[in-house]
């Protein structure tokens, strides 16, 4: 493989006007800048549907194939012809500061409900038509699911009146005639987010970026994918989960993380050749060029907790038939576009797994100074097939980890490692530099680390319920004296996209 490296920043973190990042001007002029600071590639986090009840985190999406309305740009509705300057005039507009998300939900909708009620009376639905067509396995259960949940005030559906819970026929028939502009609107809004996404990468495309996305692991409960498959998830018969995932205590938590998501009953998904991962991995490849599996540990051996535990201490490891499970997807995805989140407790099968699939891990150098010797994660550990990061959306940035979070025996084991003294001032763009240096064919780097951001530019704390996934870049910090910097650094270590031979 050839040595490249690239910039972690979420849609959600791009400045905007209008309270949260999204697909229109500024994630072009972020194209632009990873262009002009050689950089090849771009990672993002999960652009599923979020929700306030999950504290808006993009790990916890309300589908499993859906995008996210947040993220679709006021700005491109204008150039599509949806809707007209003047629409956008009189939107609050909040270009500085951390997401509100109830306030952008609120900005959001009424733009997409007035692009709704300009296109029903335009008479152009070919295009429309089509993508309904080709995602009708997902766009039809998914746009009910909506149209019920938001005539219900957001309720989750496993509050919903027991016909509805549990999908008895009479109560959907009636639910499907009552709610049809709904599920119309929300059909449309999934259509919008396509066209866009596909404008998008089309971008990416012409800047030779390549786009790497990111699959949470697990469903969250409250989502249409539940709803509709219960029978693929461990759910007793009043639909509640039996038991629930989570970690057991790790770096992050010092009593595990619970994650309450319910667990897979991967015997049914056997069943029928595991069709409900291959669909969903198979469109999620029509978004991203290559898809990072969170916890792909999971898809080996998982931690399940009772359901009614307090914390995540208390569990047990269970198996998944992952030989089948891989070789399916061996088949179905004989390029294997995918990177493997192995974090935290590995086992050599594990690895061996991630090996056999030839897909590369994840090394972070955070976790790298506690005892370097042995350490995969410190920098003469590496192999080739690896992605490096300095840090990964779960932990500080590299400032916040040096004044907050590194153990004195951690920077004592850094400053002997590098050879010189470390200060606030010089952390950050030694362990970019680091990253950089690794044989890993890959290095990532997280934007708020090439600003030297302190623990205010951090994207989420693991196991705290609210408060993350509210970072946003301002629009004079991706300057060219920066991409110039990260460029030469790019150069000097080899990761420079290779320059096309000319005919």
């Amino acid at each position: 493989m050839v040595r490249k490296s690239g910039i972690l920043l979420p849609l959600t973190s791009l400045p905007s006007k209008y309270g949260i990042g999204d697909m229109g001007p500024e994630a072009t002029k972020f194209a632009e800048f990873l262009k002009e600071a050689g950089q090849s590639v771009w990672q993002v986090l999960p652009l599923g549907p979020v929700d306030g009840g999950s504290g808006n985190s993009p790990y916890s999406p309300t589908s499993a194939f859906a995008g996210n309305p947040l993220l679709i740009s006021p700005e491109a509705l204008v150039s599509s012809g949806l809707l007209d300057e003047d629409d956008l005039k009189g939107v609050p507009t909040v270009t500085q500061g951390p997401i509100h998300y109830d306030r952008v939900r609120v900005c959001k909708e009424g733009l997409l409900q007035r692009a709704w009620a300009n296109f029903k009376n335009s008479g152009a639905k070919t295009d429309f038509d089509c993508f309904f067509d080709a995602n009708r396995y997902w766009l039809e259960p998914y746009s009910f699911f909506a149209a019920i949940k938001e005539e219900r005030g957001g309720q989750p559906w496993y509050d919903w009146p027991e016909p509805l819970k549990f999908r008895h026929h009479e109560a959907l028939h009636h639910a499907w005639l009552t709610l049809q502009d709904k599920i119309e609107y929300h059909r449309f809004v999934q259509f919008v987010f396509a066209s866009q996404m596909a404008d998008f990468r089309e971008c990416l495309e012409q800047f030779e970026i390549e786009l790497v996305g990111d699959m949470p692991i697990y469903m969250t409960r409250d989502c249409a994918d539940v709803w509709v498959h219960p029978h693929l998830f461990e759910l007793d018969e009043t639909l509640t989960p039996l038991s629930v995932a989570g970690v057991p205590p790790d770096y992050f938590s010092a009593t595990g993380q619970l994650w309450g998501n319910p667990l897979y009953r991967w015997d049914a998904m056997a069943s029928d050749g595991f069709q409900w991962w291959i669909s969903r991995l198979r469109h999620l490849l029509t978004s991203f060029d290559k898809i990072r599996i969170d916890h792909f540990r999971g898809l080996i051996g998982y931690w399940s907790v009772a359901a009614d535990a307090d914390t995540a201490e208390k569990g047990c490891w269970r198996n998944v038939p992952h030989e089948h499970f891989f070789a399916r997807l061996c088949q179905e995805f004989p390029q294997m576009p995918f990177w493997a989140e192995n974090l935290g407790i590995l086992t050599p099968g594990i690895e061996t797994a991630r090996r056999g699939m030839r897909i590369p891990g994840m090394l972070v150098l955070h976790f790298a100074f506690g005892n370097p010797a042995e350490n995969p994660y410190a920098p003469h550990n590496h192999t080739r097939d690896n992605v490096v990061y300095t840090g990964t959306h779960d932990n500080n940035t590299t400032l916040g980890w040096f004044l907050k979070d590194a153990s004195a025996r951690e920077i004592s084991n850094l400053i002997l490692y590098l050879g010189h003294e470390v200060n606030q001032d010089s952390i950050a763009g030694d362990m970019v530099r680091m990253a950089m240096a690794s044989v890993a064919d890959i290095a990532v780097v997280p934007m708020q680390d090439h600003l030297e951001l302190d623990e205010r530019g951090r994207i989420n704390i693991p196991s705290t319920p609210s408060g993350n996934w509210t970072w946003r870049m301002s629009s004079n910090q991706a300057t060219k004296e920066l991409a110039s910097r990260i460029r030469a650094l790019t150069e000097l270590y080899g990761r420079l996209p290779p320059v096309p031979q000319k005919a």
